[in-house]
């Protein structure tokens, strides 16, 4: 499950890359069902988790998220077997925390005026940015016409710089209406748009069989 470097103090792991059409319990081991959610559907992507272990920390295990990658922190005299099993369960109660983070549409608006002012020049002002439920073939979608811009409820509890990828998508849209070369020019001015980009893909080939748009 976990590829190991061989760096004894700092070794680097690399989730499975799951590529089921739709997931099941029966073919999802345990930690990857539990973080699962949209009608059973979902996508968890190779992960890179950098483990790091401390002769001073005797019991307990930590972890936390920096940037792309996931930092496990565990106690030098772990055994092997117990160290994969903790960093599977880390990976799962920081996916279960992150699901819990749902922004407010006034957070989303703020973020997006964020986003504009970064990497638009501020020229992108939207009127509003929400949450929808029945938006379930497309990421992001919006009206410029009234500076209205929708994200899927579906990507709740996904990292937030995919979020933050998916409004930058659309307040270019504010911008320019087409998808031509002026247009991802614009969008890849944000740092982690082919990232982000590559994260949905994934996420919706497992879930779909298929790549959505926003």
């Amino acid at each position: 499950m976990f590829v190991a470097a061989e760096q004894p103090e700092s070794r680097r792991f690399h989730a499975r890359k799951v590529m089921f059409a739709r997931l099941t319990r029966e073919n999802v081991y345990h930690p990857l069902w539990n973080s699962a959610r949209v009608g059973y559907l979902s996508y968890v992507p190779p992960e890179t988790v950098e483990v790091r272990r401390s002769a001073r920390r005797r019991r307990t295990v930590s972890a936390y998220r920096d940037g792309d990658k996931t930092i496990v922190l565990l106690p030098a005299g772990l055994s092997t077997t117990d160290e994969e099993q903790w960093v599977r369960r880390m990976l799962d109660r920081l996916a279960a925390k992150e699901q819990r983070k749902r922004p407010s549409d006034d957070d989303l608006l703020d973020r997006a005026m964020e986003l504009s002012a970064r990497y638009l020049d501020g020229r992108a002002i939207p009127t509003s940015v929400r949450w929808v439920e029945n938006q379930l073939h497309r990421w992001g979608s919006c009206t410029p016409d009234h500076g209205t811009i929708r994200l899927s409820a579906r990507l709740r509890g996904m990292p937030a710089w995919v979020v933050d990828y998916v409004i930058m998508h659309e307040l270019v849209h504010l911008l320019v209406p087409s998808h031509g070369p002026r247009f991802w020019a614009l969008v890849e001015r944000y740092p982690r748009a082919e990232r982000a980009r590559g994260f949905l893909e994934g996420y919706s080939m497992a879930a779909n069989g298929s790549t959505e748009e926003c």
